[in-house]
């Protein structure tokens, strides 16, 4: 993006994961166990104090806690199973659901710019916010990038504003603004890195090395996916250009994020109720 400024410390959005730091998803560091690699071997011996599968049961008292053959208690009568659909709140005697995912239309507090702003970035939001309100929308939103020869589809430019302001009210405030205008910077220094022969557009090896910079390590499948999602000839052409790198980025950024917070052991693996994986998705298939 030329003539940014370079981004101060703390704009960490899009940049490459500290030194040290495993990509997620990828495979386990050398001599770590992978998740979900069973700790025994199958028909090896039972660990201490545990019975092996096959053998006698232990000395027990007679089922029901009498001699065999004595007259059990009566049964009770099965509970009546009555249909519940899905994703409605669960019938009474239910554990409660976990508490909700915040509304993705929740309304965006007003910011300010932080300390030591760039002045280009202050005039930028200042030119594109013409009616002073402090908040620009997804067309002013896009007017400003463009200006700085960065042009994006208005799905693109939700898409950033859903990210740095985690909600779909589709406005953006000052300080949203800012930390969009870094990570756009950081992201096309990514971009450029990865586009060897200067064809303005990254092929799918390119693509998952991209990934793997800003710590995201996704599968083969996955990366045809996204080559065939992004490519805008349909998947003939296997590449992506800037902008759809930038929507593509957004993407698998924002759902890792999403999906992180759930996963807090980085497992690789988590649980979600119906709503929270609704809300978790949805707002990336309706920018």
């Amino acid at each position: 993006m030329s003539g940014y400024q370079q981004p101060p410390s703390g704009y960490g959005y899009g940049a490459p994961p500290p030194p040290g730091q495993h990509p997620y998803g990828g495979p386990p560091p050398p001599g770590q166990q992978p998740y979900g690699t069973p700790q025994q071997s199958y028909g090896g011996p039972p660990p201490p104090g545990q019975q092996s599968y096959g053998a006698p049961p232990p000395h027990q008292p007679g089922y029901g806690g009498g001699q065999y053959g004595a007259p059990s208690a009566p049964e009770k009568p099965p509970k009546e199973n009555k249909p519940h659909a899905y994703g409605a709140p669960p019938p009474t005697g239910y554990p409660p659901a976990p508490a909700a995912y915040g509304s993705p239309f929740a309304a965006l507090v007003p910011t300010q710019f932080p300390p030591g702003t760039d002045p280009s970035i202050v005039a930028c939001f200042q030119m594109a916010d013409q009616d002073g309100s402090g908040l620009i929308d997804d067309k002013e939103l896009q007017r400003a990038l463009s200006s700085y020869n960065q042009n994006f589809s208005l799905r693109t430019v939700h898409l950033l504003m859903y990210e740095f302001t985690n909600t779909n009210t589709r406005k953006i405030g000052p300080k949203e603004f800012t930390s969009l205008y870094y990570g756009l910077q950081n992201w096309r220094s990514v971009f450029e890195r990865f586009d060897k022969d200067r064809s303005g557009k990254i092929d799918y090896n390119e693509l998952r090395e991209a990934l793997l910079s800003l710590g995201f390590s996704v599968s083969p499948v996955v990366l045809e996916l996204l080559v065939s999602k992004f490519d805008k000839s349909g998947g003939k052409n296997k590449a992506i250009e800037y902008d759809n790198f930038i929507e593509c980025c957004l993407t698998v950024k924002g759902l890792t994020e999403k999906f992180k917070e759930k996963d807090s052991a980085y497992t690789g693996s988590a649980t979600f109720t119906y709503e929270a994986f609704m809300l978790t998705v949805l707002p990336f298939l309706i920018a």
